[in-house]
């Protein structure tokens, strides 16, 4: 008997008032969904927190026991509202160091740059003691791992650079595979359907979406799976259906 996809699975969490203020527009989700389903790993949740350490330490401890792997963008800055550092190391319960690695990285940036390393700016040298530092190729100032937790920068320039210095450490599972067709009918008429569909292809995921595009309403609809036999099939009996209720499948990006 052939084994079934293997699943890995990760969690994403964003810290930040100005988040959730809505001050500051996150673009780190997204980005962070399709580069892990590029190398396997499944983003199977994501939380938004403020700036408060007892709900980071509770993310942190609740999804790093649920998940592969976690990984947390913003707070890592040089300023007093930057306390993921500390608030990991509590979830963990680490103390929380200057870590040599981090402090000759930043002692030659701000060398060779020519601005001062400050008080504040050494603050981006503290880890949870034994964390392994995450490069970033951009403002050098580095993230970290502990266990199976990522910290990361919430800028998304930095955040993204940091993924890709790391990825290489990920071990993945089968791709999440998809595919898109639109059609010009109800979401009420297809309905039916689609839950027959559902019911009958419990291994591939479908999602209805509905849109207004040039005076019509359609409806995109998504399937998505590991098993790329499957999601043949089924993209198959997807395009027979809209056929049978008079519609004309358009097959669009893979979602």
């Amino acid at each position: 008997m052939s084994e079934g996809p293997k699943n890995v699975t990760a969690a994403v969490i964003i810290i930040g008032d100005e988040i959730l203020s809505g001050r500051t527009k996150d673009q780190n989700l997204s980005f962070l969904a399709d580069a892990l389903n590029d190398v396997g790993v499944q983003l199977r949740e994501c939380r938004v927190i403020p700036d408060v350490e007892t709900e980071i330490v509770e993310a942190v401890n609740s999804l790093r026991a649920k998940f592969d792997y976690v990984f947390t963008t913003g707070g890592i800055g040089p300023t007093h509202d930057d306390i993921t550092v500390d608030s990991v190391g509590t979830a963990f319960g680490l103390p929380v160091e200057f870590n040599p690695e981090a402090v000759k990285i930043l002692k030659a940036h701000y060398a060779h740059t020519g601005a001062e390393l400050n008080e504040a700016r050494m603050r981006m040298a503290r880890t949870p003691l034994g964390a392994s530092l995450v490069e970033n190729p951009v403002s050098k100032a580095p993230g970290f791992r502990v266990e199976n937790v990522y910290v990361l920068a919430g800028i998304p320039s930095i955040c993204q650079a940091m993924f890709h210095s790391l990825k290489h450490e990920l071990v993945g599972g089968d791709p999440m595979r998809s595919v898109a067709i639109a059609v010009y009918l109800a979401e009420g008429t297809l309905a039916k359907g689609l839950t027959a569909l559902q019911d009958k292809y419990l291994d591939v995921g479908l999602g209805s979406y509905p849109f207004y595009r040039d005076g019509r309403f359609g409806v995109s609809i998504v399937a998505r799976s590991q098993s790329p036999d499957r999601l043949a099939a089924a993209a198959d009996e997807i395009r027979q259906m809209i056929r049978d209720l008079d519609g004309e499948p358009i097959e669009e990006a893979e979602a």
